[in-house]
C-alpha cells in the first residue's frame, strides 16, 4: 500500500513538473511576441561576410539610374537651409541614403567621412540623405556628431526617394555621380572599405576622361 502511494505521488509530481514547464515556455513565447516596437530590429542588407569578394559581386546594385543624369533635388539640411544637386555641379559626388536605425550605415559613414577629406583636393564631395526624417533633426544631428560626420546631411522627401530608390528599401544606398552629373555606379548594403574607396576613385577619374 505504501509503495503504491509513493508511486502515485511520484507520477503526480512528474505531471505537475510537465505542466509547469509547458506554462513557463508559453509565457516566454508570449513575451517575445509582444515586444515593444522600439525593441524590434529592422534588417537591412549587410554584405560584410562577403567583403573579400569583388565590388561588382557584393556592393554594386542594378539601377535604372546607372549611366543617366542624377535626378535633381532640393532638400533641407539640419540647419533648415536648402541644398540642391545643382550646388555640386562640376564636382564628383557621392549621394548616400542612410537611416539612424541602420547599423551598416553607421559602420560605413566614418569611412565616407575619411574619403571626403582624403579626396577633397580632387573636388570630391559627399551628401548624406537621411531616410528617416521623422525621428527629428536632434536625433539625426546627435548620431552624425557621434560618428564624426561633417559632410552635409539632408532630410529626404518623397520625390527624392522615388527618383533614387525606385521602390527598394535597402540601406545604405549610394549613388556615384561624375563631374558631368551622370550616375556611373550604384551600391547597396555594406561592402568593404576598400571597395567603397575604389568606387570613389572611379567616380573622380570618370570626370577626367
Amino acid at each position: 500500500m505504501l509503495r503504491r502511494t509513493l508511486l502515485l505521488l511520484t507520477m503526480l509530481a512528474g505531471l505537475l513538473l510537465i505542466a509547469w514547464s509547458g506554462w513557463h515556455n508559453l509565457r516566454q513565447s508570449r513575451s517575445v511576441l509582444h515586444l515593444r516596437p522600439e525593441d524590434r530590429v529592422d534588417l537591412v542588407p549587410d554584405t560584410t561576410s562577403t567583403a573579400s569578394s569583388s565590388a561588382s559581386s557584393t556592393t554594386t546594385q542594378s539601377s535604372p539610374l546607372r549611366g543617366k543624369p542624377a535626378p535633381a533635388f532640393a532638400l533641407a539640411d539640419l540647419d533648415g537651409h536648402t541644398v540642391s544637386l545643382n550646388d555640386f555641379k562640376g564636382r564628383p559626388l557621392l549621394i548616400n541614403f542612410w537611416g539612424t536605425y541602420c547599423a551598416p550605415c553607421k559602420i560605413e559613414m566614418p569611412w565616407l567621412q575619411e574619403f571626403s577629406k582624403k579626396y577633397s583636393s580632387s573636388g570630391f564631395e559627399i551628401i548624406g540623405i537621411t531616410y528617416d526624417a521623422e525621428v527629428g533633426k536632434q536625433t539625426i544631428a546627435r548620431d552624425t556628431q557621434q560618428l564624426g560626420v561633417t559632410y552635409p546631411i539632408l532630410l529626404s522627401d518623397a520625390k527624392a526617394e522615388k527618383d533614387y530608390l525606385s521602390g527598394t528599401d535597402a540601406l545604405p544606398m549610394s549613388f556615384y555621380v561624375d563631374k558631368a552629373g551622370k550616375v556611373i555606379e550604384v551600391s547597396a548594403g555594406l561592402g568593404s572599405k576598400d571597395q567603397l574607396e575604389s568606387l570613389v576613385k572611379e567616380t573622380i577619374a570618370a570626370g577626367n576622361e
